[in-house]
């Protein structure tokens, strides 16, 4: 083999595993713009009316494109993992928050999601439901609401890494 067809190949090589590279890349980029326009993932919830964190909550999509919320950690400095939902009235009743679905029936529609349900666990109720992203997927914002939208109250939830 001559000394031309050599390092015609390790340059070949070289160009293969740089556009390998950039393809790894690319397809890392496509995957993290993906995970901020959508609430899939995991999320912080903030009390609305203390500030503080009150659990952690994983948003998943199922086979039909609705999405769903489960409580996977208590933060409350009260909060203990066997707490259960004493005040739900649905099948929920009695159940342990931790791993509970309080977020059910979201649908995408245009910029957010909506039809959807939520529990309150500290009170059992379960209101209607709407989110929409804000801050560059960072913030989720989730309204709870009786009625009409304007009769509810809003949580800004943090995106979790």
């Amino acid at each position: 083999m001559t000394q031309l067809t050599q390092r015609a190949r390790a340059i070949a090589l070289r160009t293969a595993k740089h556009a390998a590279l950039a393809g790894v890349l690319l397809a890392s980029a496509v995957t993290a713009m993906a995970q901020t326009d959508t609430p899939i993932g995991t999320w912080q919830t903030i009390d609305d009316h203390t500030g503080q964190p009150k659990a952690l909550v994983q948003i998943a999509q199922d086979g039909s494109g609705q999405l769903s919320g489960k409580v996977i950690k208590g933060l409350g400095a009260n909060d203990q993992p066997d707490r259960r939902c004493t005040a739900c009235a649905d099948a929920r009743k009695d159940q342990p928050i931790l791993g509970m679905t309080i977020i059910s029936d979201m649908k995408k529609d245009g910029d957010a999601w909506d039809h959807g349900q939520i529990l309150d666990p500290e009170n059992g109720k379960v209101y209607k439901c709407k989110m929409h992203l804000e801050d560059g997927g960072n913030k989720l914002v989730v309204r709870g609401y009786i009625g009409v939208a304007l009769l509810g109250r809003s949580q800004t939830w943090v995106r979790q890494q």
